[in-house]
């Protein structure tokens, strides 16, 4: 039987926190995408860089920073699903509603123009619209239990 360790005379069943498994699924989440993002960056650095693949990095590795920076300042109010946790409105999201689709979007445009691969902006364009579906029922739902904050937040702010 499976038991919690961490705690000091914990006896009973290991209970599954929540917060643990969103900081856990953020950190594995990031690893993956580093991983990923390392593979297709270091797939292309034996055959030397063309003008394109360095205008992909040089739009793809900032926008890869600074989407870890949004999901780490999003803290525990990161979900899959649309919910309200809390309002963050500081760091990048003092700026931004949506940083992490704002950077995500940016990545994959960088990762597109470093393949070379036209065709993959079809991915791109069928991404849009589903994010654009994501940001509205969050938008939804934070407005539903934050109001008028955070109506005057969608003002504050831009995207």
């Amino acid at each position: 039987m499976a038991r919690d360790l961490g705690r000091a005379g914990a006896t009973g069943p290991a209970v599954c926190d929540t917060a643990d498994m969103k900081a856990w699924s953020t950190g594995l989440s990031i690893l993956a995408a580093a991983v990923a993002f390392g593979f297709i960056v270091f797939r292309f650095a034996d055959r030397g860089w063309p003008a394109h693949q360095i205008v992909g990095l040089a739009i793809a590795i900032p926008a890869f920073c600074l989407w870890v920076l949004a999901r780490v300042q999003l803290g525990k109010s990161f979900a899959v699903t649309a919910q309200a946790g809390q309002l963050v409105t500081q760091g990048l999201y003092s700026r931004l509603q949506n940083p992490v689709y704002v950077f995500g979007a940016l990545l994959i445009v960088g990762l597109i123009v470093l393949s070379g691969q036209i065709r993959f902006l079809l991915l791109f364009v069928i991404l849009i619209p589903l994010q654009w579906v994501r940001i509205r029922n969050e938008r939804r739902v934070l407005e539903e239990k934050f109001g008028e904050a955070y109506r005057d937040y969608r003002r504050r702010t831009w995207f």
